[in-house]
């Protein structure tokens, strides 16, 4: 490798480092386990050091659909060359930067969504547009369908008011999605796949009855346990899922997360580093940030879960979990800010009084997110032509 091919690496390295560090202290570092913190299920700096880990988990065991997709499905006819994809990065780690510092809410895979499509338009790739209608629906759908399954969610827990029934029941709909969550380690090389897919690989026969048998088992199982659980102390029994819960989010937010910091390195490493490491490096970032960044920010998002109450806290984490997991089987880049933020408005509004959500306060955050969007690919689109001028 050439001293100048070298320098772009580290160059590209280190903004994707950061991108990795500025992801763990925001959203997907701080938002999984404030609902259990505002529960005082746990504290703080614990809150922080779990989702770390977690975090680094979910990265190196299902960061590599939306890495993939990040790195070489947004742009067909040309592959980023290092150029390009360093300056992806910088374009991206520059205006999330400047967000973090500024105190605007630039969200980060609207950002290296645009930047990346930018880039790769200046070196004169084509659309991705089959790519482009999966990334808008999930987009688009994303508010109606996370929002309103928490309220719906939060309605009925705030009506039924039967605890020891309703939550073990949303405890079984957890199993029977985490039973159908693909990971890495339960496949053959190269391949994910989910504990009730590789139970009905392993028995050989009536693949399909086996595969529905082990989702109803392990989600009859989970909700067994959490009633039991429940029935000695109803209270510590909805803190403990509200902790599985914030669990799973951190794991799916690592997943979905580390593909926007490492994805556009794919094209720079090629075949010459394993996508592994590539991911654990990644996800070591997610951990520093976590570590650093996100106890200050979980301990300010305590005190509005807190005002959601455990019940609501459940209704927000359980269809932002599921949205994390669609984004990551289908390799789709997506907001983790606004996967929870689209939950804890549709459980907020399930109160009485309207949850306290601001209209004003949602139109503004939906105009700063199109325009993370727009602003990265101009940017990056400008950046690349005046740096390909030059070179």
């Amino acid at each position: 490798m050439s001293g100048t091919a070298l320098a772009t690496l580290v160059v590209a390295a280190l903004a994707s480092l950061f991108m990795a560090w500025a992801i763990g202290a925001g959203s997907s570092g701080s938002t999984p386990f404030a609902p259990a913190v505002g529960a005082n299920a746990i504290t703080v700096m614990r809150a922080g050091f779990v989702v770390g880990i977690l975090g680094l988990a979910g990265a190196v065991f299902q960061g590599a659909n939306v890495s993939e997709a990040v790195g070489r499905e947004l742009i067909v006819g040309v592959t980023l060359s290092p150029v390009a994809a360093t300056t992806a990065l910088l374009t991206a780690a520059g205006l999330v930067a400047i967000g973090v510092f500024a105190g605007y809410p630039i969200a980060t895979a609207f950002t290296v969504t645009g930047a990346v499509v930018g880039t790769g338009l200046a070196m004169g790739g084509g659309a991705a547009w089959a790519k482009y209608q999966q990334i808008a629906a999930l987009w688009v759908l994303t508010p109606f369908v996370g929002g309103g399954i928490a309220y719906g969610m939060a309605s009925g827990l705030r009506s039924l008011d039967v605890d020891r029934v309703t939550v073990p029941v949303l405890a079984a709909v957890v199993g029977a999605i985490v039973a159908n969550v693909q990971f890495v380690f339960l496949g053959p090389q190269g391949v994910s796949r989910s504990l009730a897919r590789a139970t009905a690989v392993a028995v050989g026969e009536y693949e399909l009855a086996v595969h529905l048998a082990t989702t109803v088992a392990f989600a009859a199982v989970v909700a067994v346990l959490l009633r039991r659980d429940m029935d000695r102390d109803a209270e510590r029994g909805q803190r403990h899922f509200l902790l599985a819960l914030g669990g799973l989010v951190a794991f799916s937010a690592g997943g979905s997360q580390v593909g926007l910091a490492v994805g556009p390195l794919l094209p720079l490493v090629g075949e010459d580093v394993s996508l592994t490491y590539v991911l654990l490096g990644g996800g070591i970032g997610l951990l520093a940030g976590s570590w650093t960044g996100a106890p200050r920010m979980i301990k300010a998002l305590a005190q509005d879960y807190s005002s959601l109450g455990p019940r609501r806290s459940i209704a927000a984490l359980i269809p932002s979990f599921a949205i994390a997991q669609t984004a990551v089987f289908f390799g789709i880049p997506v907001s983790f800010n606004e996967i929870i933020v689209s939950a804890i408005i549709g459980s907020g509004y399930a109160a009485s009084t309207g949850g306290g959500v601001s209209s004003t306060k949602m139109a503004y955050t939906a105009l700063a997110w199109v325009a993370s969007l727009a602003l990265a690919l101009g940017v990056s689109y400008g950046a690349f032509v005046a740096v390909d001028a030059v070179l």
